[in-house]
């Protein structure tokens, strides 16, 4: 099986923290009910949200000597919210897990492959 990410992309007005109470409920809900489905599948390694972009910070080393800058490495009006990491026996099963994780979170889903050094 391959392990595949699933990354979330979200609209900086689309957070959550942007939603009504209602709204955030509903979209717990279908969360809930995707992680489930995964659990159950025995496709789920791993899934997390992640901070707002505001709270980055990009590292550079250059000449040995690492250097930080406050924020995201790029400045964007989408940015990644999220991701699953997921395993799948191929690509069309990975994509049908991002079809119903788009569906659920209703954000636009990346689909890519991890890369294996043993390949």
């Amino acid at each position: 099986m391959a392990r595949y990410l699933l990354s979330v992309h979200v609209g900086m007005d689309d957070r959550p923290d942007q939603m009504s109470e209602d709204q955030a409920r509903q979209g717990h809900e279908r969360v809930a009910s995707l992680e489930q489905d995964l659990r159950a599948a025995g496709a789920l390694v791993f899934s997390a949200r992640l901070e707002g972009p505001e709270r980055a910070v990009v590292v550079r080393t250059t000449d040995g000597r690492a250097v930080t800058t406050d924020g995201p490495f790029v400045e964007s009006k989408e940015v990644i919210g999220g991701f699953y990491i997921i395993e799948a026996p191929d690509r069309d099963h990975a994509m049908d897990w991002a079809s119903r994780t788009s569906a659920a979170i209703g954000m636009p889903i990346e689909v890519r492959q991890l890369w294996d050094s043993a390949s």
